[in-house]
């Protein structure tokens, strides 16, 4: 009895080694098939959806661009406004503008 004992546990192993050969293969059909339902949610399933994610990446990059422009602009806008506020202070105060004498 010892023997068919010890013959089970060899074929087990011989079966998870046959299952180990097919394993890699059948990741890549899972991989590629869970790629495919993804893209196709997404609407991206046709030859150009690599083009399509280029254009957004793109309009996102220029989006991000003209977001950082406005914060420059608007912080140089209120700087030259405080700039020229303290000039036309300075200004008055030194009566250089025909102010109250």
């Amino acid at each position: 009895m010892t023997e068919p004992e010890h013959q089970q546990p060899a074929l087990v192993e011989n079966m998870l080694l046959l299952r180990r050969e097919d394993f890699d293969e059948l990741l890549d059909r899972a991989a590629q098939r869970g790629a495919e339902r993804c893209l196709a949610h997404l609407g991206l399933e046709n030859g150009s959806a690599a083009r399509d994610i280029r254009e957004l990446r793109d309009l996102l990059d220029a989006w991000r661009d003209a977001r950082r422009t406005a914060w420059q602009t608007t912080i140089k806008v209120v700087t030259t406004g405080i700039l020229a506020a303290l000039l036309v202070g300075a200004a008055i105060k030194l009566k250089l503008m025909g102010g109250s004498q």
